[in-house]
C-alpha cells in the first residue's frame, strides 16, 4: 500500500510539472491501500496536484475498445464506479462500489464493519472519455469494512435510471462467478483517468497487510502498475464488461507482511513476497448479499460479507 502523497508525486514526474521538496514526502502520512489524499498535502505541492491530474487524464495504458470510463467516478482520495448486481432494476437507488480503506470516517479497524451510516458523500461521475459529467451525492454508506475483503458501497440519491436518463450513462454490472486465472481485464481508474490492462496472474488464499488479512485475493500481472489513488476502482473482465474484482493493494518496498508491502500466505502458512505485483479483492460473491431494492442483506443466503 502507498503513502497518500505517491501518486501526485508519480503524476508530477510523468508530467514535467517538477519534482516536489523532499521534506514533502517523508512527512506525509503513510496509509492502507493505493489512495491518494490532495486534501493533506502541503501548500507547496496542493497548487500542482489539479494540473497533475488533468495531464494524466489523456494517458492510458492500451485498453480494448468497449472497456472506458463510463460509470467510473472519482472521490477525493479514491477511485470506484457506478455499481449494479445482476438483478438489480432500473428504478433501485444506484450503489457506488469502492474501497474499505477510502471511507472519509478513516480505515475499519480489523473485525470492524459499518452498515447503514449517514453520508452525504460525493462523486464524480465520468463519461466515457473521463469528463466530468456530474456530480453524485451518497444517501448513506450502506456497507464497508476491511475484513476479509476491502469493499464499501454507497447508496446514492438518484436511481441507475436517472442517472441513464441525465447523462446516458450505465452502471456497471457485478459478475457472479468467479473469475478464472488468465483472463484480460481492465482497471480504469477514475481518480487518475487512466486505465490498466494487464491479465489475472492467479489467486491468492490469504493476503495479510499490517493488522489486516482478505480472502482469495486476485493477483495480477505485472503490467498493472497500479499506483496511489487507483484504490476502489473496478476491475472489468475484457471479455463480458462485467466487475469481478475492486483493486486495493500493492507491496512497493518487497517488505513482509507490513503496510503498503501485502504478503501472500497460501493453505499451508507458506508465505511468499512479490515486490512491485499488485492485487485487488474479488466481488463475485457480493451480489448475494444485496435484494430487491438493492437493500443489503447479509443474512441472505450465500452471502458472506463479514457482519457487524
Amino acid at each position: 500500500m502507498r503513502k497518500p502523497l505517491a501518486a501526485a508525486f508519480f503524476a508530477l514526474a510523468i508530467a514535467g510539472a517538477g519534482a516536489a521538496p523532499a521534506t514533502a514526502a517523508d512527512t506525509a502520512p503513510t496509509g492502507v491501500g493505493k489512495a491518494a489524499d490532495p486534501g493533506k498535502v502541503t501548500s507547496a505541492v496542493s497548487g500542482v496536484v489539479t494540473s497533475a491530474t488533468e495531464t494524466l487524464s489523456g494517458i492510458t495504458n492500451p485498453a480494448p475498445k468497449g472497456v472506458n470510463f463510463a460509470g467510473t467516478v472519482a472521490l477525493n482520495n479514491c477511485s470506484g464506479s457506478v455499481v449494479r448486481m445482476p438483478d438489480s432494476e432500473d428504478n433501485d437507488p444506484a450503489l457506488v462500489m469502492t474501497n474499505g480503506h477510502c471511507l472519509e470516517s478513516g480505515f475499519p479497524g480489523p473485525g470492524e464493519v459499518l452498515v447503514d451510516k449517514a453520508s452525504s458523500r460525493t462523486f464524480g461521475l465520468l463519461n466515457a472519455s473521463g469528463s466530468r459529467v456530474a456530480t453524485l451525492r451518497a444517501a448513506k454508506l450502506a456497507y464497508g469494512t476491511m475484513t476479509d475483503t476491502d469493499v464499501a458501497f454507497y447508496q446514492l440519491t438518484t436511481s441507475y435510471a436517472q442517472i441513464k436518463s441525465s447523462y446516458g450513462i450505465n452502471a456497471l454490472t457485478l459478475n457472479d462467478s468467479h473469475p478464472v486465472a488468465g483472463s484480460a481485464i481492465s482497471i480504469p481508474s477514475g481518480y487518475w483517468k487512466r486505465i490498466y490492462s494487464c491479465d489475472i496472474d492467479g489467486f491468492v488464499p490469504t493476503l495479510k497487510e499490517g493488522d489486516w488479512t482478505w480472502k482469495d485475493s486476485v493477483r495480477y500481472t505485472s503490467a498493472c502498475n497500479t499506483i496511489g489513488g487507483t484504490s476502489g476502482s473496478p476491475v472489468v473482465d475484457q471479455a463480458s464488461g462485467k466487475v469481478v474484482a475492486i483493486n486495493n493493494t500493492g507491496n512497493e518496498d518487497g517488505e513482509r507482511c507490513t503496510v503498503n508491502n501485502p504478503c501472500e500466505v497460501d493453505a499451508n502458512g507458506n508465505v511468499t513476497v512479490r515486490k512491485g505485483i499488485n492485487y485487488a479483492q474479488e466481488t463475485y460473491r457480493i451480489p448475494s448479499c444485496f435484494g430487491i431494492d438493492n437493500k443489503l442483506d447479509l443474512s441472505a443466503s450465500g452471502c458472506v460479507l463479514p457482519k457487524p
